[in-house]
């Protein structure tokens, strides 16, 4: 590891927004009369419900239990009745299933887990099993089952956590280290312990020097290294975090493992130190509310299933119309059609975007200028892959290695010809992977 971070290849650099809330304190959203869980909240198999309607629970009940290695369990909010089991509309603007809970308004604990005070001594495997019981994933937009990241099948000699939030406008890991230092550093010690390792590093964008310092003056204590990151998107990327802090570089189509590493982001750490000490489920997240048209933009501590629109309720409302609502940033964010749709466990911001930020405008023929490519933290061609898709090439959007993209959106930034790129590379993607499944059919 060394002192000073590399800076990887490409990136550019929006205007972060971050002022609107970064320094706003983490508000607890109060308790809702009714919650709409969304089933489904990690990449893999979805879980399987396990209550009917009428079912009373309590607060950290199971709602629905893991249905595979690659999946996880999800769990109450809150105390009350199940009264729907139904679908919703999801962040993907397609209904899905769902389960409403009408909260009882005495939001009682049910006999969830057991602490484990004494983690420092635990079995590693018992410590990875309450991971997975408490349903944690990757909590920085990706939703992947964190219990899955700690089963390595190659050596592994280093714990980075992502602490980066390079994405515009997002707050919410920036004061979870500043208010809970704590926890994400006993988070990082018991991940460490799970991996067999006897340290970890943080990453950090130089943009939040509270977040460093804070976590600097405890990080001592539990044999971690908390590293400063040059302010670059897409710094908390994976592969680009782990060039930054070891200098070892992922290979297209490998996994961080391939290169003895393990990221996980800071709030999924702190949501496992919660797990493990406490013995609290993975049932609420911090998230970024915010957006010029809010008349008080900060961050709050949501239950899973709280409605897009009580949390901007609780924002203020708006002081006009906003043009686009987005779930996540700007750069890797999606637009909603709904306001009905509910916090999910990766649910990292909630945006709201004016008129005069969102343009509208025909994709012109590329220019041949090479924005794109001196932008992407991947080393591809996004301009010729771009001309692949449009002539439905995917075999050779293939060969260019559309796989290895990271849907980042540098590229559609940076494009004077207002080229749909990255749209064209989640397409190429999504036709590769469906002619793949198609052919293992056969």
């Amino acid at each position: 590891m060394s002192d000073k971070p590399r800076k990887f290849k490409g990136g550019v650099h929006p205007n972060d927004s971050k002022a609107l809330s970064a320094s706003k304190a983490v508000q607890n959203a109060p308790l809702l009369a009714k919650y709409t869980v969304i089933v489904h909240q990690n990449i893999g198999a979805p879980p399987e419900v396990t209550v009917k309607k009428g079912d009373v629970v309590k607060k950290g009940d199971l709602l629905a239990k893991a249905a595979g290695f690659v999946s996880v369990p999800l769990h109450a909010p809150t105390s009350g009745t199940v009264t729907a089991l139904e679908k919703c509309p999801g962040p993907a603007c397609i209904s899905v299933p769902s389960i409403e809970i009408t909260a009882d308004g005495q939001d009682t604990w049910g006999n969830c887990m057991e602490p484990i005070p004494d983690w420092q001594n635990a079995e590693p495997s018992v410590l990875k099993q309450r991971v997975a019981d408490a349903g944690i994933v990757g909590m920085g937009g990706a939703g992947f089952p964190s219990h899955v990241k700690l089963s390595p099948t190659k050596p592994i000699d280093t714990l980075i956590l992502n602490g980066a939030e390079c994405e515009p406008y997002l707050t919410a890991d920036h004061r979870l280290m500043v208010e809970q230092p704590e926890e994400v550093l006993q988070g990082a010690a018991i991940l460490a312990r799970i991996l067999g390792l006897k340290s970890a590093v943080i990453g950090i964008e130089e943009n939040k020097p509270d977040a460093i310092a804070k976590l600097g003056e405890l990080a001592g204590k539990y044999n971690v290294t908390v590293q400063g990151l040059h302010v670059n998107y897409p710094q908390g990327a994976e592969k680009q975090l782990i060039y930054a802090l070891t200098g070892r570089e992922v290979p297209i189509g490998g996994l961080p493992m391939d290169v003895g590493c393990v990221v996980q982001n800071v709030a999924s750490a702190a949501a496992v130190a919660e797990a493990v000490i406490q013995g609290r489920p993975s049932i609420e997240r911090i998230t970024t509310v915010t957006g010029e048209p809010l008349v008080n933009p900060g961050n709050w501590r949501f239950r899973l299933g709280t409605p897009i629109s009580k949390a901007i309720e609780l924002a203020g409302g708006v002081k006009y119309q906003p043009a686009k609502l987005l779930l996540g940033g700007p750069m890797m964010g999606f637009a909603q059609n709904s306001l009905d749709v509910t916090v999910m466990k990766n649910t990292s911001g909630i945006l709201l975007i004016p008129a005069e930020q969102v343009s509208q405008y025909t994709s012109e023929p590329c220019i041949r200028c090479g924005r794109c490519v001196e932008c992407c933290p991947m080393d591809i061609l996004p301009a010729t892959i771009s001309q692949a898709v449009e002539n439905e090439r995917f075999d050779w959007a293939e060969q260019l290695n559309v796989l290895a993209c990271i849907e980042c959106g540098s590229c559609s930034y940076s494009c004077p010809a207002h080229r749909p790129l990255n749209q064209h590379f989640k397409r190429a993607k999504a036709e590769i992977m469906a002619a793949r499944r198609k052919q293992q059919k056969k």
